[in-house]
This record gives structure tokens, sequence and C-alpha cells, in this order.
């Protein structure tokens, strides 16, 4: 790592200060400001339950400046002089509202301003939002029968993360399941609700309502993942009525939402720099016409990395992302049938100098971000290519068809060390005494020829489909929605391994591998999936009755080793699945600021191509049951839930520290329980002194159980008794922000914790060589606005440099994210 990248406390000392200075300077200047220069400031809320109102569009008209009101409904013009000034507030779904505002001279403006639901017709991009989204808004959150949560960009902005990582974005909703591996985020382990996170493979994940796994069905534990830096909004739903999102449906489904085509001209510049080397650029332009629109945007970010090789060399990555959307469709002003259609086209490359070889416990105590010399020839190389065509028209209030054409591709090569003298890197992690020789060849050692094995993991993958939601409002009372989808996707594994000896701290190639002599082979899957589900509206009471039903066929191709053209015949596997997935939520509304909610469905997740005869369907039954509360300036949620598993599935991928075969293991009868908590907070006392101070809580207890005894020859589980938890889930994550919030600046707090892991299944007392520690990390950022064409901003993250194990499997310990420092400039017009 460059010298001048090095963080001391020293350098955090400086940091503080000048953020003193600043917060000084700022409170001078703002002291003997001419009077006559004050600000206009407020709130907008929902009328129907009083909840603020984020992405608002509010347009001051005689200053020609128009912004969007933050996470807690609040927007705010600075340096204002003293007249009368028009405010228009706009947002699909809610009526447009127009205010005169008086402004004097030496006091701000203040106003509460609250939007109604649009009396006569939702709005046609509503109902698409509806259609494509989640959750749709924010405010939407609470009128959805099950737990439904929905991360706003002025969120994800106000964390100050240098690497945008989607594991700390997330960690603000309760019922999401962690696991950090690398310290960038590049490949996202995810789980809801005790589902496991390896790989993300047991969620649905989606981009803009489109399932952007690069095989979902094929081979769901992919080493892709959007890029979450240029995200709008990044939303989770879990219970019953996230059944319609298959074809996992027993945590829950992730939808990532892009950046929309603007509503008029803007220009979004991001630049950021800091710790381990790292510059980052993101830039956004687009504009609409009345028949037109459109936008381009691009995310890069370029990195050193934060572990140090013993041969040197980079431990860095380069990550490149282009979207670009064109959209053509009638004006939306106009009565009668509204129509859109919406090309996007995207491209994405990375290149990422990472490795699955940790270190011994020893090492990783003396210095946490060395890596072992054994490592420095490790590099994924991947791309990712997206086309979507999406097709909306509404004839009337009571009929409207979302279809939807897509096309994904991804390619990847991950070149990583697999074996040294012919054993595996766990084995020799996990026992370094009893290979103390391969443990000097891996820290730099000369060995003979052929000594160090390196695997080509070259695969390639495509997804593609078509799917299409009719909307049938019938009524008050119904609100009836139908869809299809017919998917396919593959698996290309054409893989080798190369041999190599280590001569004075060098890797030397002794023996090239021949492609696909390592492995040869593809698997293939096709669906369809069909879903029904109905909004009845009783008054206080909603009922969401829903039933997805899949048919899935799956192939397996397995070529000779030595038949690299694949000319000569090869075996087949061939299994097929068929599931009916029913569900029901139910919505209450105890008053105007407390709701219940409810719910149970069944849960499903698919054994993949060539699956053994053996070999059982991941099924569950789950229950979820909460209670949300709106009061004022106070928003919170507490929820049970509880799964039921007759199967689990584990997946053999070099990532659990197996040889990587993909194939699936019964884990048999499970339960999972828990419980979600979470509570938004402005203190009100510092409303008088033009401050806020907000405060956000977020808890999960998550508790998971084997209920038989197996043994297994998948490494994760081994030999299980009945009591035994589930490796890799934290029983406690705590999740809490404060801020000090002005008009032109602000300054938060943020803190993360989660408690051990288990690497293996087991009970009783952990074993800290068989786990991941428990940590506690503390962030700070600060944020100074540039008004009114942008900001300054700096971050901490990991403030005071803890070092803490993530991840032990699949060979050794890595570290979490050290203390990184960012600063930047954002430009918006």
């Amino acid at each position: 790592m460059p010298d001048r990248w090095q963080v001391t406390w020293g350098h955090v000392g400086s940091l503080t200060l000048a953020a003193l200075v600043l917060a000084t300077g700022t409170a001078t200047a703002q002291q003997s400001a001419p009077a006559n220069r004050v600000e206009i400031r407020g709130v907008v809320t929902a009328t129907e339950a009083g909840a603020p109102l984020p992405a608002v569009a509010v347009r001051a008209d005689e200053l020609g400046v128009e912004m969007l009101t933050d996470d807690a409904g609040a927007f705010v013009f600075r340096g204002v002089s003293p007249g009368t000034y028009t405010l228009r507030f706009s947002l699909v779904g809610r009526v447009q509202r127009e205010e005169r505002v008086l402004v004097e001279a030496g006091a701000a403006a203040v106003l509460s301003v609250a939007l109604g639901p649009q009396a006569i017709a939702l709005s046609p991009i509503l109902v698409l939002h509806r259609r494509t989204r989640l959750v749709g808004d924010r405010a939407l959150a609470g009128e959805l029968p099950g737990s439904a949560h929905f991360v706003t960009r002025e969120a994800m902005e106000s964390r100050k993360l240098l690497f945008d990582d989607v594991h700390q974005v997330l960690r603000e909703i309760p019922g999401v399941n962690i696991q950090e591996e690398e310290g960038f985020g590049l490949r996202a382990n995810i789980g809801l609700r005790g589902t496991g996170s390896e790989r993300s493979e047991k969620i649905t994940v989606m981009e803009d309502g489109v399932l952007i796994a690069p095989a979902p069905y094929a081979a769901p534990a992919a080493y892709y993942f959007p890029v979450t830096g240029r995200m709008e909004a990044v939303e989770v739903r879990k219970g019953s009525s996230q059944i319609k999102y298959g074809p996992r449906t027993i945590g829950g489904a992730l939808n990532l939402v892009s950046s929309p085509v603007p509503r008029d001209l803007h220009v979004d510049l991001d630049l950021g720099g800091g710790g381990h080397g790292t510059r980052k650029l993101r830039a956004r332009a687009g504009d609409s016409y009345t028949h037109v629109g459109w936008m381009v945007e691009t995310y890069q970010i370029d990195s050193d990395g934060f572990k140090r090789l013993d041969s040197g060399g980079s431990t860095g990555f380069r990550l490149q992302d282009y979207v670009g959307k064109l959209r053509l469709s009638s004006d939306p002003r106009r009565p009668g049938t509204y129509q859109e259609m919406e090309l996007k086209l995207g491209y994405y490359d990375q290149r990422s100098h990472e490795t699955y070889l940790g270190l011994t416990e020893q090492d990783f105590r003396s210095s946490p971000l060395r890596r072992y010399a054994g490592s420095q020839n490790d590099v994924m190389n991947a791309d990712h290519r997206q086309a979507q065509l999406r097709y909306f028209v509404q004839p009337s209030q009571r009929f409207d068809v979302t279809a939807t054409v897509y096309h994904n591709d991804f390619a990847r090569n991950w070149y990583k060390l697999q074996s040294v003298g012919g054993r595996g890197l766990s084995d020799v992690l996990e026992d370094p005494n009893g290979f103390a020789a391969a443990m000097a060849i891996l820290r730099g050692a000369d060995s003979q020829d052929n000594t160090l094995g390196i695997r080509a993991n070259n695969r390639e993958y495509y997804s593609q489909g078509i799917q299409a939601t009719a909307g049938l409002p019938l009524g008050a009372a119904h609100d009836l929605e139908i869809g299809v989808r017919y998917h396919r996707d593959q698996e290309d594994r054409f893989q080798n391994d190369d041999a190599y000896r280590m001569t004075n701290g060098r890797m030397v190639l002794t023996r090239r591998g021949a492609p696909g002599s390592q492995e040869n082979r593809v698997n293939d899957a096709s669906a369809w999936a069909f879903h029904v589900q109905d909004r009845v509206s009783l008054g206080a009471l909603t009922l969401t009755p829903g039933l997805r039903y899949e048919t899935m066929d799956f192939v397996r191709t397995d070529y000779a080793r030595s038949d690299p053209t694949r000319s000569a015949a090869p075996t087949q596997r061939e299994n097929s699945v068929d599931v009916w997935i029913p569900g029901v939520g139910v919505n209450y509304v105890l008053s105007p600021s407390l709701r219940l909610f409810g719910g149970m469905h069944r849960g499903f997740g698919a054994p993949g191509p060539g699956a053994n005869p053996e070999t059982e369907t991941e099924l569950s039954v789950n229950y979820e049951l909460g209670a949300s509360v709106r009061h004022g300036r106070l928003n919170g949620q507490l929820v049970g839930f509880f799964s039921d598993y007759e199967n689990i599935l584990g997946a053999a991928t070099l990532a659990t520290g197996t040889e990587g075969t993909g194939d699936l293991y019964n884990g048999g009868a499970v339960t999972v329980w828990g419980l979600e908590a979470s509570a938004e907070y402005d203190v009100p006392a510092a409303r008088a002194r033009r401050l806020e101070i907000p405060i956000r809580v977020a808890y999960t207890l998550t508790d998971a159980e084997f209920r038989s005894s197996f043994t297994s020859q998948y490494e994760p589980w081994g030999t299980v008794s009945a009591g035994d938890e589930l490796p890799y889930l934290a029983r406690h994550q705590l999740y809490g922000t404060v801020g000090l919030a002005h008009a032109s600046w602000n300054v938060r707090l943020g803190a993360r914790y989660s408690s051990a892991m288990r690497t293996t299944a087991g009970q009783g007392p952990i074993s800290a060589a068989a786990a991941t520690d428990s940590f506690l990390v503390f962030d700070l950022s600060s944020e100074y606005s540039l008004t009114p064409w942008g900001a300054l901003l700096v971050g901490i993250e990991n403030l005071s440099n803890e070092q803490y194990v993530v991840a032990r499997r699949p060979a050794g310990a890595r570290p979490g994210l050290p203390r990184t420092i960012q600063t930047g400039l954002r430009v918006r017009y």
C-alpha cells in the first residue's frame, strides 16, 4: 500500500480539526451574513398517515430552482431574499399542491405541507412503479401486507461509503443477513430471515423488477451483483406478498432501482477519492420532452486495495459500469390511453485482484492485512451486458399491462490458487503446523515444479426471458394482478488447472492445463411462472391472497475433459420441478398512526440442474406477525418471523470450501425464528435552534437450528446433531446512527455490530478458531452544502480501525475493511 494512503490517528485528528474549523467558520459566516438573506424550509407529509414523503419535487418558481425532499420529507432553499414566492409540490400518486410564501427579513419561512393521494385516478407512472418495483416508494411501504423497506438515494449518499458496499447499505434494514468477504462489497453475500447468505443464492435478486443474477435458475450462486453506487433506491420485501417475485420465496426479494429518466434536464457529477489509492466517479445526464426522454450514466472506481502481498503487487480492483435509457411515451398530461416504451442498455467490466486464500490464526492476529505470496497471481476478470425493453399501456383506470423482454450475458474467469503440494488450501490453513512445508511455500519459500495449482474458473452465463403483468382494479375493493414469465438461463463451465513453482518469492508457470481439462460442462434451465394476487380492501382491513405456480426443466450436459471442441457425444442428466406456492397477507389499520400486519406463505427453492435423485426440493412454511407505528417524527416497526423447513439445501461452491462442483446436499428439517425491530426519530427539542438530531436504530435476532441428526459431505455442515445451529448466521445484528443537521451542513455518526458466526454447524460455546469475530465498527461522515449546486463531503469508515475476521471459509481468516477515509464533491444541475 503506498505510504501516502497510510491512515494514522494524526490524519483523523487533522480531519476532525478541519471539520471543527469548517463548522466554526460556517457558524461565523451565518452570523455575519446579510440579515436580508434567509431560507425557506419545511416538511412534506402524507395526509392519511402523517408519514414523511421523500422524493417530492419542490419548485420555487421565482428562484427557478427545483429540489427533492430528503428521507425525512424535508426541504430547504437557502440564501433567499425577502419577498413572496410560489412553491409547487408534486409526487406521482399524490395531489399536486401550490403554496404562496411570504419571506421577511431576518426570519426563516417554515412550512408544513401535506399531500393527499390522487383524488380521481392513479398516475400511470405510479401504476408502473407498482408493477415493476417491490415497494414503489418509501411512503407506500406502510400499505403493504408484510415487512417492506425502501432505501432512497439520499439515504445511501448520507453514509459516505467509499466503495458503495451493498452490505453496508442493507445493514439499516432488519432481517437482512450479511456475510462480508473482501471489504469492498464486490462479492455480495446476502440472506433474508436466516436463508443463508452464500453468494445471495437463496433470495430473489432483481434490477428494475427483472431477474439479474447471471443464471438465477441454473446457477444462482454466481459472482455478479449490480453496482449499488449507481442505484436510485434499494428495495427489500419479506413475508407473504413477495411470492410473486420468485423463483426463491422463502426469505424474500431484493430489487435495485436504477436511475430513472429525469423529468427535465439534469446533470449530476460525483467525484470522490480516499484511502488505499481509491478514485471514484459517478456521472449522469438526462432530459425529458413531451414524448421522448433519455438518460446516460457511468460509475467508475479504481483502488489499489488495502491488503499487502508478501511479494508486492496490487490487491485492489478496477470497475467500470455504463447504463443508457431511451423512453418514448404519449403525453401523460392528456386524458385517455397512456403508453410508454423504455429501452435500457448496460455494460459492466471488473478486474479484481482478489483471492480465497486467507491467513492462519497466528498470522492474522499479528498482521491482519497481510496476503501470502502464494496468492500473487489471483485475479478475476468479469464483464456483464444487459438489455431490457419494457412496454407499459394503461387504456383506462381499470386495466394496465406491463411487458418486459430482457437478456443478460455474463462472463468471468477467476484465476486463483487452488492447492499446494496436492493439498487443498483449507486443509493446510486449518493445520499449519502439520503442513509446515506447504505453509512455507505459501509464504514464499522455494518449491519444486508443479507444486502450486491455480485454477482458471472460466465460466459464461446468459439469462433471458419475457414477463408480463396485467393490473385489473375491480372497483374500490379489489386490485387484481396477474403475471406470467418465461425464462431461460445457462451456465457454461470450461475450466483448467495450471501449475507453478515458487522461486525467490515469485511464482513461475511450469505446466499449462488444457482448456476444459478440469471441468467441461453446461447447465441449462427453463421455467414458466404464473402468479395471481388480489388486494382486497375491507375498510380498515386489507387482505392480500396470492398464488404462484412454476414449472422448471433442468439439463446438465457433461463433456469429456479431453474434448475441448465438444465434438463427442456428452452425457446428460435431466430433472423437472413443478410447485404451487400459496400465500396470504393481512394488514389492519388500528389508527392513523398504528397498523398490524401478518401473513403466511409457502417457501420454495429449486434443486437445480443435474440434481441427484435423492436431492429434495427446498420447501418451508413461513409466518410473520408485526406492528408498525408512525406518529409525528417517530417511525417504528416490530416483526416476529418463523420459518419451518421441510428440507434445506446446501450448494457445494468453492466459496464453501468444497471442490466447487455445484452439487446440492439435503439438510433435512430446520427451524428459523427471529425478531426484527427498527425505529427512526427526530429529536424535537433541537428544532428551536434550527438543528435536527435524526436517530435511527435497526436490530435483528436470528435463531436457526437443525431438527435432525445426520452426516453430510457438505463441509459447512459435516456431522450434524439435532439442535445444532446453522453456520454463517449472526444471532445478533445491530445498526444505529445519530446525526446533527443544519440547513447547510450535517455530521453523522454510525455504528454497526454483529455477533460472532459459526463457520460450521454446532451448538454451545463457539470456538474462536471456527468462527468469525464479533465486531463493533463506528463510521463518521460530514457534508457541507454549496448552495445551490452541490456539496463537499468527507467520511471515515471504521473510525477506530477495528481489526476483525469476516470470513474463514474457504481457506483461512480474512479481514474486514480497515479505517478508510473519503473526500468528495457532489454537483447537481
